[in-house]
C-alpha cells in the first residue's frame, strides 16, 4: 500500500463516525434547527440594539448542539450526558456574565445574558433529539422578549421629567480697578539741619 492509499483510508476512517444517511440526516437536522432558533432569539436581541446578536446566539446554540452530540455519537448514556450539560451550563454563565455592565448601582445586559443562557438551553434540546421542546422554549422566549415588555409599557405611567437643574451662579462681575479718589498726598522734602 503506497502512502496515498494510506492517507485516504486514514481520512476515511477519521470520517466514519457518520457510517449511514440516517445518522447524517440527524446531525444535519439537529444542528439546523439549533441555528435557527438560535437566529430567532438573536434577531429579535439584534432588532433591539442589543450588542450580542444573530450571529452570538446561533453559535451558542450550535456549539451546545454539538456539545451535547459529541457524546451521544460517542455511546455516552445517562450520568455522562449530565456532567457534560453542567459543563457547558457553568461555561455559557461566564459567556453571559461578559454581556453583563454595571454603572454605579445600574447594571445592564441582564437579559442579554440570559437569552444567551436560554439559547444554549434550546442548542442542548435540539443537540439531544428534542426538537418539539427546543421551538417551543424559543416561542415562549421570544414572547417574553419582544411582547411582555409592550404589554408592560401599556401598564406603566409615563416617567415624570427629571426637575431642571438650576443654572449654576455666575459671581458678579467686579469693576475694572480705578485710581483712588484721594491719592496720598505727597510730602514736602525735610529741611535738613547744619
Amino acid at each position: 500500500m503506497n502512502w496515498f492509499q494510506e492517507a485516504g483510508m486514514t481520512i476515511a476512517r477519521d470520517f466514519s463516525d457518520l457510517a449511514d444517511a440516517a445518522s447524517v440526516a440527524k446531525v444535519v437536522i439537529r444542528l439546523l434547527v439549533a441555528a435557527i432558533l438560535g437566529g430567532m432569539i438573536g434577531f429579535e436581541r439584534e432588532s433591539a440594539g442589543k450588542p450580542a446578536g444573530l450571529r452570538t446566539h446561533m453559535l451558542v446554540a450550535m456549539g451546545a448542539a454539538i456539545f451535547v452530540m459529541v457524546p451521544q455519537l460517542l455511546g455516552a448514556e445517562g450520568a455522562d450526558i449530565t456532567r457534560v450539560i453542567q459543563g457547558l451550563v457553568a461555561g455559557i454563565g461566564f459567556l453571559g456574565a461578559g454581556a453583563i455592565m454595571n454603572k454605579g448601582d445600574d447594571a445592564r445586559g441582564l437579559t442579554t445574558a440570559a437569552s444567551i443562557w436560554l439559547t444554549a438551553a434550546v442548542g442542548m434540546g435540539a443537540g439531544l433529539g428534542r426538537e418539539a421542546l427546543a421551538v417551543m422554549s424559543t416561542i415562549l422566549a421570544l414572547v417574553v422578549l419582544a411582547v411582555i415588555p409592550r404589554i408592560a409599557g401599556q401598564f406603566q405611567k409615563e416617567p415624570t421629567p427629571p426637575p431642571p437643574e438650576p443654572e449654576p451662579e455666575t459671581p458678579p462681575e467686579t469693576p475694572p480697578a480705578s485710581p483712588p479718589k484721594n491719592p496720598p498726598k505727597s510730602r514736602p522734602p525735610r529741611k535738613k539741619n547744619s
